[in-house]
């Protein structure tokens, strides 16, 4: 995997909240389906709405509000790395506009995506949003009757695995012991509902997010013993 050309990798990461900023904000249909999902997540003796803040890591009870991504490019033998956001209230929105820079630029076989435990959370969780918003999958995310060696899915955290199945190591850890400057030094994941619900701040979210993808962008060239790409040439841009 480390000999992949690093210009065809998409580095990503997403910000996901509950669908409402409560529980009493369900339908009563929605709060009956959560206190059965509840109940498979913490003890008979927590009250459903007690835990309705973790409904964000759902596909089913969340929705997504930022998506951030990274290419690096080589522009006179330097490496630079390109950072985009797509953050809105609307998710259908959001999705679309993600949806088009894929189906873009990155529609052919040889590009990847790239994340940290993208394969447990960040790539089903958009597959599936879409799917819930009427959009079409794109190429990179649509992977029915793929083969495995078909899906062009790179994730940090399997490749620090080695194939040991059991072990989860935090991106926030990982970033410590190769030396890489923290994406946490704002906020962490578990504070995003709050900043988005209560502060009405997407962009601090997005800066977050941004930080992830930094984060995980350097990890990976960590893996393949690659210097980092120095701060000057990390950029925020509105086009790809």
């Amino acid at each position: 995997m480390y000999d992949i050309d690093i210009t065809k990798i998409l580095f990503l990461d997403i910000e996901t909240v509950p669908q409402f900023s409560d529980f009493s904000k369900l339908d009563e249909t929605k709060k009956h389906l959560w206190e059965k999902k509840a109940k498979t997540i913490v003890s008979s003796d927590v009250e459903p709405a007690d835990v309705y803040s973790r409904a964000g890591i759902y596909a089913e009870f969340g929705k997504i509000v930022c998506i951030s991504i990274g290419f690096i490019s080589i522009e006179n033998d330097e490496r630079k790395l390109r950072l985009k956001s797509f953050f809105d209230d609307d998710e259908k929105k959001l999705l679309e506009n993600f949806n088009q820079l894929l189906n873009s630029h990155f529609n052919t076989n040889d590009y990847y995506l790239c994340g940290h435990n993208s394969k447990e959370f960040d790539y089903p969780y958009i597959a599936r949003r879409m799917l819930i918003n009427g959009i079409q999958l794109p190429k990179l995310l649509n992977i029915a009757g793929k083969k495995p060696w078909e899906i062009k899915h790179l994730d940090t955290l399997e490749l620090w695995k080695f194939g040991d199945y059991k072990h989860y190591t935090s991106l926030e850890l990982l970033t410590n012991i190769f030396n890489i400057p923290t994406p946490k030094d704002d906020i962490d994941g578990s504070q995003v509902g709050d900043v988005y619900y209560k502060d009405n701040d997407l962009k601090r979210i997005a800066v977050y997010c941004e930080k992830d993808v930094i984060a995980t962008t350097s990890l990976f060239l960590r893996y393949r013993n690659d210097d980092l790409i120095v701060d000057k040439n990390i950029i925020s841009v509105t086009e790809f």
